[in-house]
């Protein structure tokens, strides 16, 4: 019995940790026009003066998004 609980346990912990995390990413434009990539797009910046500009699932998606909104003028 002691077997089966332990190697439950192990199979309940090994399942956990294989599920991949979610970490999505926001490109945040401020008021000045600087433009930041901001981790978990849920939480956002205190107070006024930014707007979000894209919400990408990983960083190098971000960035591209960051890099195309500075050549459109967009961002600074």
């Amino acid at each position: 019995m002691k077997r089966s609980a332990f190697a439950f346990a192990v199979l309940a912990l090994g399942l956990t940790a294989a599920a991949p995390a979610r970490a999505d990413y926001t490109v945040v434009r401020w008021e000045n026009g600087y433009c930041q990539i901001w981790w978990d797009s849920s939480a956002t910046p205190w107070g006024v003066g930014w707007t979000k500009i894209a919400v990408t699932p990983d960083w190098s998606m971000a960035a591209d998004a960051k890099d195309s909104a500075i050549q459109n003028g967009a961002c600074r």
